[in-house]
């Protein structure tokens, strides 16, 4: 069942909705998914559909095959002349694709967030990695973005920057600190080893570990019992009060939760929170 549809059409990935998640796969399969420009536009394309579809209430990406993502593809990496002044040319290659999605609810995180993969804190909703198979490079830094990640037992990860003559790129210098800790992220940056599924679970990469055979079934029941199960409204406030509280002192995200506490308990789906409770019922969150 197709997701609200995209204002144009989409390249390299495909998007659909089961139940209330919609399901992105990086579609490449006999390149292991290897990252291009028009899947980087068509990703945005895609997620800002998904934000903007109200029957959606998460959002899971995996990818089609063998694998998660090798990486940027070759190919336009060896297109690459800096003298050119196309250093930025994968990146570039988004300009255009706006976002026009509700981020009223839960502080404004906008002006801490940049660069090619800030636009995934501010999606509303949670979007989850689901990691088949190799997630190098470029893919690993786009899972990390991501708010969470479940990974299949014969997944693996690797920086590969240092092994290709790169640098930690696209924020992973900032974000896999504060996942694996300082010494961690060094040796990953450092070494480019791979990293299995269970180690990535022990230092935090991954959040669950499945079956492969299951693995997208398992990310999909996720996202959907917090569809059945949480108000929406909450999950965005509380998304957008994470990410703001790196750039905060204790203090002023004390303040933030108060000040987001009273402006929870105006809303619909406090009241329902409270009366499906009381009434011992299944919830019905409207997200307002």
């Amino acid at each position: 069942m197709a997701a609200a549809s995209p204002p144009e059409p989409l390249e390299d990935l495909t998007l659909e909705t089961r139940g209330s998640v919609a399901l992105i796969t990086l579609n490449r399969p006999d390149k292991l998914n290897a990252w291009t420009a028009a899947m980087e536009r068509s990703m945005r394309i895609a997620m800002a559909a998904a934000a903007n579809d109200p029957a959606v209430r998460a959002i899971v990406v995996t990818g089609a095959g063998r694998g998660f993502c090798a990486g940027a593809d070759m190919n336009l990496l060896q297109e690459i002349d800096p003298d050119a002044g196309e250093k930025r040319s994968l990146a570039s290659a988004s300009s255009g694709v706006t976002y026009d999605w509700d981020r009223s609810a839960g502080p404004d995180i906008s002006s801490h967030m940049g660069g090619r993969f800030g636009y995934v804190p501010q999606i509303p909703k949670p979007v989850i990695a689901a990691i088949n198979g190799p997630c190098a490079g470029l893919g690993m830094v786009f899972a990390l973005w991501c708010d969470m990640r479940i990974g299949a037992e014969d997944c693996f990860f690797t920086t590969a920057f240092s092994k290709r003559g790169l640098i930690a790129e696209h924020g992973i210098s900032w974000l896999l600190p504060e996942l694996t800790g300082h010494s961690v992220a060094m040796d990953l940056l450092f070494s480019a080893r791979r990293v299995e599924a269970d180690e990535a679970r022990s230092v935090g990469l991954l959040n669950a570990v499945a079956p492969s055979e299951g693995l997208v079934d398992q990310a999909l029941a996720y996202g959907q019992d917090l569809a059945d199960s949480v108000s929406p409204r909450s999950v965005a406030v509380m998304k957008a009060q994470v990410w703001k509280a790196r750039f905060q002192s204790l203090r002023e995200a004390i303040d933030t939760g108060d000040d987001e506490m009273n402006k929870s308990f105006a809303s619909a789906d406090f009241k329902e929170g409270v009366a499906h409770f009381v009434e011992k019922r299944a919830p019905n969150f409207t997200g307002k």
